[in-house]
């Protein structure tokens, strides 16, 4: 999130400069992203005074809203308002949870969360985690699978979102990377190679832009100076 700020103030400045001539020196550092990121939880701090404890994979001020067990393995579940509750409920067979005083309103239910949770964990064990996704989709109730990497890249929509790419290797023969999240109509991204092999860039880089001949960088190789790695020196330098 650093480089993230820190993209942003880039553009921020360019944009500055292109209306004013003037450029600016920006201080982005680790630690103040990471407070900016304290969001709800560092506001409620600051407003209360009050320290929260641990939640784990809950959400603060919204129940349910975290990881629940299914038979085959967790999912997440965000139950987001009073009415997506209900229809939860509705789903999950316990309509009289929905109508509960203790947690008919998200107030109460945050008040009330270590009363509700083991309550909703007994009623996700029952039933696959897929099943539940089904249903809950279905009834308009946010919801969604706790994936692992097999699966995050074998996952449909990330394929169709292409951030599985397959480049060309010198070794393997080809290699399977991250994509971009980036999408830009007019300038998409270029994936030019892939990442290189010890030295592989080393030659270019020396006689681009210090101009040094193939005798030269044989001579630095020679003297354990250089390792060129798989690069091989060209040739009519």
């Amino acid at each position: 999130m650093c480089g993230m700020y820190a993209s942003v103030s880039i553009l921020a400045a360019v944009h500055h400069q292109h209306l004013t001539g003037e450029g600016q020196y920006i201080d982005i550092s680790l630690l103040d992203a990471q407070v900016s990121w304290l969001i709800n939880q560092g506001v409620a701090h600051l407003v209360s005074g009050e320290v929260p404890g641990r939640l784990g994979n809950g959400h603060p001020t919204i129940v349910p809203y975290e990881t629940f067990p299914g038979a085959d393995g967790p999912f997440i579940l965000a139950v987001g308002n009073d009415s997506q509750f209900k229809k939860f409920c509705d789903v999950a067979g316990a309509p009289e949870l929905a109508a509960d005083p203790l947690f008919e309103k998200n107030a109460d239910r945050v008040r009330n969360r270590k009363a509700l949770v083991p309550k909703i964990r007994r009623l996700t064990i029952e039933r696959d985690a897929a099943d539940w996704i089904r249903d809950l989709e279905a009834a308009g109730v946010p919801c969604g699978p706790v994936n692992d990497l097999g699966q995050v890249f074998t996952d449909p929509q990330v394929l169709a979102r292409e951030m599985k790419i397959t480049l060309p290797h010198p070794v393997s023969g080809s290699v399977d990377l991250i994509g971009s999240p980036i999408k830009m109509e007019k300038t998409p991204i270029n994936y030019r190679k892939a990442p290189p092999m010890l030295g592989a860039d080393t030659q270019d880089v020396l006689q681009r832009y210090l101009e040094l001949s193939d005798s030269e960088i044989a001579e630095l190789v020679e003297r354990g100076i250089l390792d060129l790695g798989k690069a091989t020196p060209a040739k009519g330098n």
